[in-house]
């Protein structure tokens, strides 16, 4: 008892009960995790995909953990807080995997691939494969290993405030401690355990993930007086999924040129109301964006992600891939009510006086919602209301959510980096080297990631960051993959075009902003760099999308024509009789059925939420 006692004094509101749990939650952790690596042999297909032998329930819980990770602890919750749902728009994305499993799969489980730019490679060119591999880890650095260790700090710095190591000069507070801890923790098992270990030990913290969560969620609506208090302190605009897609002064969802702009006159005080172009220049999230941007986001991501797609890879087949597709489907509906929903809950809460204490953290001297610190909601709601015992849960669930994103990603990387540059460049490598390089791989990623956290602490917002930051990346890859498949006259020339002039396109908007998020530059309006700094991101996104589509369709009719014979089975126009009936045979009417049960509530969603 003498050590929860310290431990509770390390951890603000923590009792012996709650410290039980979270202990309770690593045991398992750990315990699985070793009984996981005791099975696993020392070779590329064990260390990479599992053995190839992934159940769909497996595949689908590990697609969703890998997915639900810091953004959502952190930048999904704190959007809840100060925009109400309108970032469920995302989290709605959910008919993406089913796209992933009815469309791409039978391709990805045909070409037996380990990566994804590999399946580039044998659709198009080995230097294709090279140039996705390079930008899909420049991607996880910037985004997902960055993300998520800062969150883990975000997280340390809420649930144990007081927590603080002096190394001489070198003070590490809560926040530093908290996302070293994740790393250590977490690349333990996944370094030693590959794609097995993760996808084995992200189905339990699924399970913890989602009834922390709920747990949070219900106590949370009982502790503001339920739904309907929730829905009348928050207002329609919180619960509006369509009025954010509409800027202010916009007479027509389908007019973004008249935005009506009213300012007054200095020397006569008069009122002063013109026209301008609402679709450049806008904060809000407009109906072109989310129509044409966040689809193209969702598809990369769900579709043709190596840190998503590789669960799939580990299927033993196409209707065990398929299904685990859709499982995550259905998991991936819950967001909008595990983590958005609390942030709202958390906002009612402070706005309301009926929690004293996230009021003091969450308000301004104006009463009004301090955005930077809109980010801890999840973890402040978690100290302010939950009972002994429950916290731990919940805390536990938080702590599954950080470690299973961050175990995703490292094993992405070090695959990547691992299968499509190492063993290009050693060919005669053995196994063991192989999964040796991975491992080492890890740790350079967690290294960079570091060093890049300063630049996501001065964003706005957790979640927009990454939003942009996918935003860029995401247009390229999203059509070579996709037009790929669908069209079998585009050529290798097309794809390594379209593919180093929308990387170029991302790096210098990227080149652009990070001055702006991690110095306070400031450019001279009107000019050129002020115009593409302040360009809203998805309209960007959008110009990518055109220019790279262009690209590649131009480059390849003025060259030669691929050899189909090569490409077979890898496109729609190169599947034979064959092909379509082993697809055939892998699906029934349950997965059909299940499938349109899916999109029914997501019709649902955005029928309900509408203000």
């Amino acid at each position: 008892m003498e050590v929860f006692g310290v431990l509770g004094q390390i951890g603000g509101g923590f009792t012996g009960l709650d410290w039980t749990f979270i202990i309770g939650y690593f045991v398992i952790l750990f315990s699985l995790a070793w009984w996981v690596i005791k099975k696993s042999k020392d070779t590329t297909d064990d260390y990479f995909l599992a053995g190839r032998n992934l159940g769909w329930f497996v595949i689908g819980a590990s697609i969703f953990a890998s997915n639900i990770g810091s953004e959502h602890l952190v930048g999904l919750a704190g959007s809840g807080t100060t925009d109400g749902v309108a970032m469920a728009h995302y989290e709605l994305h959910a008919w993406c995997l089913l796209v992933l499993g009815w469309v791409m799969v039978p391709f990805f489980m045909r070409s037996k691939v380990f990566t994804m730019p590999e399946f580039l490679e044998r659709r198009f060119s080995p230097t294709s494969r090279w140039v996705l591999s390079l930008i899909s880890l420049i991607a996880y650095v910037i985004t997902k290993i960055a993300v998520g260790i800062f969150a883990g700090g975000i997280v340390f710095s809420v649930l144990l405030p007081n927590m603080r190591l002096e190394l001489g000069p070198l003070v590490l507070d809560s926040f530093w401690l908290g996302s070293i801890l994740v790393i250590v923790l977490t690349g333990i098992y996944t370094v030693l355990g590959g794609l097995r270990a993760v996808a084995y030990t992200e189905a339990i913290q699924t399970v913890i993930l989602v009834l922390g969560s709920v747990l949070l969620t219900v106590y949370g609506l009982k502790a503001l007086g339920g739904w309907g208090e929730l829905r009348a302190i928050c207002g329609s605009e919180m619960f509006n999924l369509w009025k954010p897609l509409v800027p202010d002064g916009v007479t027509s969802t389908w007019a973004p040129v008249n935005e009506v702009v009213t300012s007054i006159d200095a020397a006569t005080g008069d009122t002063i109301k013109s026209g301008r172009m609402a679709w450049y220049f806008n904060d809000n999230y407009p109906w072109l964006g989310m129509l044409f941007c966040a689809p193209i986001i969702g598809l990369w991501y769900w579709c043709t992600d190596q840190y998503i797609v590789q669960r799939t890879l580990g299927a033993p087949n196409e209707k065990e891939a398929r299904r685990g597709s859709i499982c995550a489907a259905f998991l991936k509906l819950l967001p909008v009510f595990i983590f958005i929903i609390p942030g709202m809950i958390c906002f009612a809460l402070a706005v309301s006086g009926k929690s004293p204490e996230i009021a003091g953290v969450m308000l301004d001297a104006n009463g009004e919602i301090i955005r930077d610190k809109a980010q801890s909601a999840f973890p402040t709601l978690v100290m302010a209301i939950l009972p002994s015992g429950v916290r731990g849960i919940v805390v536990a669930g938080l702590l599954a959510a950080l470690m299973s994103s961050l175990a995703g990603v490292f094993n992405a990387s070090s695959t990547l980096f691992t299968i499509d540059f190492y063993s290009k460049i050693k060919p005669n490598s053995s196994q063991h080297q192989l999964v040796w390089i991975g491992r080492v791989a890890t740790a350079a990623m967690v290294v960079i990631g570091l060093l890049w956290i300063p630049v996501i602490k001065n964003s706005k917002g957790l979640y927009d960051y990454l939003q942009g930051v996918q935003s860029y990346l995401a247009p390229p890859i999203f059509v070579v993959f996709f037009f790929g498949v669908f069209w079998k006259r585009l050529n290798a020339k097309g794809c390594l075009s379209a593919l180093i002039v929308g990387f170029i396109l991302g790096l210098i908007r990227l080149g652009i902003d990070t001055p702006v998020k991690l110095f306070g530059t400031t450019y001279t309006e009107g000019s050129f760099l002020w115009i593409m700094n302040n360009m809203f991101f998805q309209y960007y996104s959008i110009i990518i999308l055109l220019v790279c589509i262009a690209v590649m369709i131009i480059v390849s009719y003025l060259t030669e024509k691929p050899s189909y014979e090569r490409i077979s089975g890898l496109t729609y126009g190169t599947i034979t009789d064959e092909h379509r009936k082993e697809s055939r045979s892998s699906w029934s009417t349950i997965d059909v059925v299940l499938s349109v049960i899916l999109c029914v509530l997501i019709l649902g969603a955005y029928l309900y939420f509408r203000g």
